[in-house]
């Protein structure tokens, strides 16, 4: 989980992983975050947050918290993601995520999302090949979770505390009988085109 940082670390050279959480979503915002580790940091996650429980996500989160140099993060709406599109959107919002880091940094490792950055390195899954983007992952995750969960209060029928504003079926069914938020991104399928 340390190749490519180490290749950094050992010629002085500070990296920030970044990475995001909620491209796939229909609703809700696309949340990015930059983590910046301390040279030689040895690997304290099991990789991937998307394979760790809530509460693991948390856990981590606290720990990343208190081990990173630097933490940046970012949100994006679904208003701008309708209007930009979607990986369009994401790159915003890693650009200003590493933009808040507030730290100087000498390299940047993304999750496969070619930035146009200096010294960006795009690495297919790299939320499990670099401990400084899977703790971005975690991060960007957790935050974005958080905000669903306030959502799903505000629109309890959507069930967004527990499907995030992915497509599970209930969720497609509301859509298709007409329903919306003012959280949907009506660029994506099966709203797309649609009028309300």
């Amino acid at each position: 989980m340390l190749e490519f940082e180490l290749e950094f670390w050992e010629r002085g050279l500070l990296v920030a992983g970044v990475d995001e959480a909620g491209r796939g979503p229909l609703a809700g915002p696309v949340v990015a975050c930059a983590v910046i580790l301390p040279p030689f940091t040895e690997p304290f996650i099991d990789g991937d947050s998307k394979k760790l429980s809530p509460s693991e996500r948390e856990e981590a989160y606290e720990e990343i918290k208190r081990r990173a140099l630097a933490v940046g993060t970012a949100v994006v709406d679904s208003v701008l993601i309708d209007r930009l599109n979607i990986l369009r959107a994401t790159k915003v919002a890693m650009i200003r995520a590493l933009e808040d880091l507030k730290h100087r940094y000498d390299v940047v490792i993304s999750d496969y999302v070619k930035l146009e950055v200096k010294n960006c390195v795009a690495i297919p899954k790299g939320d499990e090949r670099s401990l400084s983007c899977a703790c971005a992952s975690i991060v960007a995750k957790v935050l974005r979770d958080r905000i669903m969960d306030v959502y799903g209060r505000i629109y309890p029928e959507f069930g967004f505390s527990s499907n995030k504003g992915y497509p599970t079926r209930e969720h497609i069914e509301r859509l298709k009988k007409g329903e919306k938020t003012d959280i949907h991104r009506m660029s994506f399928s099966p709203l797309k085109g649609k009028l309300f």
